[in-house]
């Protein structure tokens, strides 16, 4: 195991997605477009916006379209889509134009637990990287020059709620698969956060073995308190991209009791303590959690915020 930290992290912030996708109550569009838009002037460089899912399995998302063509495309500031399939691809397509180059992407995602994948998206591990094929051939035909970003998910990384613990090599091997067609980076998930430092040192020994760690960021929910743990392991590593949620909202819908992602302002706070580069300010993205908390309807995980409102933030 490395025993170095990275001088500078990236953050990846998912609140606009992962942190509302499990909210009951329906967030006004105006309000998920001036969260982004807030997100936007923190210094964040990569903020994953919604997901052209069905409506009817994720509602929250229905207005996926509406907030990606209307929020402020800030420079330097790169905005992504969860995309299912190849519906949702096409939906997405009619709003890539409206962005730079620079500032496009989507997220593909799978899992590393073969249930799991079934019960997220109706198919199979196998059947969903078939159809992240046809979606990067497109790609390819349709923007030639012009690809986005292309960003791969695997959920379960570390344990299913329905096949218990998984087996790194099952990870390596989905890893491995989405590189092959061309993705950018692969964020292996703790989907129900269940993971300690030694479940990550495990999973990272089998993953970097054939996988450079800058193409690995780690997606960690800190439901039992471990995630910042888990981040400083990750970190000893080499790996210096990490996704986190404005606030502390969120949770993954299909995963029983898979509340509460790693905070963005709870990690800053760590990394900013660390002496470790952000570029990322942590009174700016508490302003942002602050600005979406009353259409939620309850208090925000991130303990670094409850500190801030505390001392009269």
């Amino acid at each position: 195991m490395k025993s170095t930290v990275p001088a500078r992290v990236r953050i990846v912030e998912v609140g606009p997605r992962d942190g509302l996708q499990n909210e009951n109550d329906p967030v006004p569009t105006a309000t998920k477009i001036a969260f982004v838009d807030a997100l936007s002037k923190s210094g964040l460089t990569d903020i994953e916006v919604t997901s052209f899912v069905n409506p009817k399995a994720v509602p929250q998302m229905a207005d996926a379209a509406d907030v990606l063509n209307s929020i402020e495309r800030s420079p330097g500031v790169r905005y992504s889509a969860l995309i299912p399939n190849l519906k949702g691809f096409e939906l997405w397509l009619g709003c890539a134009g409206r962005f730079a180059l620079d500032q496009r992407a989507i997220a593909l995602f799978t899992a590393a637990s073969e249930t799991f994948n079934r019960r997220n998206t109706n198919a199979g591990i196998g059947e969903s990287i078939e159809t992240f094929r046809v979606i990067t051939d497109r790609l390819r035909t349709d923007m030639a020059e012009e690809l986005p970003f292309i960003r791969g998910y695997i959920s379960t990384a570390v344990r299913c709620p329905f096949e218990g613990p998984i087996e790194p090599a099952k990870v390596l091997d989905v890893c491995s698969r989405l590189l092959d067609l061309g993705v950018d980076e692969v964020s292996l998930g703790d989907t129900i956060g269940a993971a300690v430092p030694t479940d990550i040192e495990r999973l990272l020994d089998a993953v970097l073995t054939e996988i450079d760690a800058r193409r690995i960021a780690l997606h960690l929910h800190d439901t039992r308190g471990t995630a910042l743990a888990n981040v400083v392991t990750a970190m000893r590593y080499g790996i210096a991209i990490f996704d986190s949620s404005s606030g502390g909202l969120g949770g993954c819908p299909f995963a029983p009791g898979a509340f509460g992602n790693l905070a963005t302002e709870d990690l800053l706070y760590m990394l900013n303590g660390m002496n470790i580069e952000t570029g990322v300010d942590l009174t700016a993205v508490a302003a942002a959690s602050e600005s979406i908390r009353a259409f939620i309807g309850h208090p925000l995980a991130s303990k670094e915020l409850q500190a801030l409102e505390a001392a009269g933030f």
